[in-house]
């Protein structure tokens, strides 16, 4: 089915109706080894705050009892206001949270971004059933390499100093 979409300049374009149709979502559900560069992730069907728990009880269960367990988090809502259940469970693991807006310090979201770029930008999946095959496999593949991600800093050329404050101008 087409119709006609006027622009800003009063022009009269043909417009179609997309043909992409979603064939549901899932949530991931990931954590990052920093010592190790390994993932673990869990796929489900909601985002509940006892689906996250869930995860992070998985998570937990693989660990030595005595080992503290330091965990970052972004500020979603299921992330928050689990200090009982942190509290029953015995052991020591902490939850921190990063600062609004600052993503970029939480180094899964750097992972999320791979995932993202390598096996789901331009991907079409006929089921979730696929796309939890697809999450599955680069979770996979991704372990049988695994290396912790590097900080470094970039070494900045007076040349692109210059570009910078230039492009910055206009």
């Amino acid at each position: 089915k087409t119709g006609y979409v006027q622009t800003r300049d009063k022009t009269w374009v043909k417009a179609f109706k997309s043909t992409y149709k979603r064939h549901g979502t899932l949530n991931l559900f990931a954590a990052l080894n920093v010592a190790t560069g390994e993932i673990k992730g869990q796929t489900t069907q909601t985002k509940t705050r006892e689906d996250f728990r869930q995860f992070m009880a998985s998570i937990i269960e693989d660990e030595p009892p005595q080992r503290e367990i330091h965990v970052i988090l972004d500020n979603y809502c299921t992330h928050k206001r689990n200090d009982d259940w942190l509290a029953d469970l015995g052991r020591p693991v902490y939850f921190h949270y990063t600062p609004t807006s600052a993503s970029w310090l939480n180094q899964i979201e750097i992972w999320f971004g791979i995932l993202s770029r390598k096996t789901l930008k331009q991907a079409s999946f006929s089921s979730t059933s696929d796309l939890k095959n697809a999450i599955e496999a680069f979770i996979s593949r991704h372990n049988q390499q695994a290396q912790p991600f590097k900080w470094r800093r970039r070494e900045v050329k007076g040349a692109q100093i210059k570009n910078t404050i230039s492009n910055l101008r206009n």
